[in-house]
């Protein structure tokens, strides 16, 4: 079973786009779509800090990597889950264990198992750490027990070299169209999460590009 298109767009809605390494709210450096190192490299600490010279091309590494991440984290909701579920509670599953990464352990899969799919609802949110998550957990609890997704434009914010965004305004926003194309790209495959790590030289020698396609194929790029 995999995300819908529907769910995938709620999820990079819910995260935002950061083309560049930032401080989350616990102090955790992350990269694009909510990628951290607990989700396998690239360790975002060691990218180059900042805007992306392209800010194209930095968006497409973002949406590239997520498509890499967000395999292990549907592998993970369906060990966790031994029911059937329907589509639209599969993507808030995901959504929710890509945040928290407590599918395995959280009472809401527990109570679902049991077949009790009100008290699995409405353990969506048990989960309020930091307390600017209530509206997340609040949709991904409406999707769960409504199929009610989330719609709109997807905004991409700006980062400074401290890692600090700045949530005034996106420096751009992607239309729905726009971050399917980049999600389901016709011409390429979704990756397998692969174990490479980012090859040890100095940031700022290669672009955020090529340091990506090295994780991804494995090969240097020159």
């Amino acid at each position: 079973m995999r995300m819908t298109d529907r769910g995938l767009l709620a999820l990079v809605r819910h995260e935002g786009i950061v083309p560049g390494p930032y401080l989350d709210v616990k102090n955790v450096w992350t990269f694009g779509i909510g990628h951290t190192a607990a989700a396998g490299p690239p360790d975002p600490a060691r990218l180059p800090r900042g805007m992306p010279a392209d800010l194209d091309a930095g968006i497409r590494e973002a949406f590239l990597l997520f498509r890499s991440d967000i395999v292990a984290y549907e592998a993970e909701v369906l060990r966790a889950v031994k029911v059937p579920v329907e589509p639209h509670e599969f993507d808030a599953l995901v959504s929710f264990h890509y945040n928290t990464g407590g599918i395995a352990k959280a009472s809401l899969t527990r109570h679902l198992n049991a077949g009790n799919r009100a008290a699995a609802a409405q353990a969506f949110m048990g989960w309020l750490r930091p307390a600017a998550i209530r509206s997340r957990r609040e949709a991904e609890r409406d999707l769960f027990r409504d199929g009610r997704y989330p719609t709109g434009t997807i905004p991409v914010w700006a980062v400074d070299r401290n890692g600090r965004v700045d949530f005034s305004r996106p420096v751009r926003r992607l239309t729905e169209t726009e971050a399917l194309a980049l999600l389901r790209p016709a011409s390429q495959p979704v990756p397998p999460p692969l174990p490479i790590p980012v090859p040890n030289q100095s940031p700022g020698t290669r672009s955020w590009w090529q340091q990506l396609m090295e994780f991804f194929t494995g090969k240097a790029t020159s």
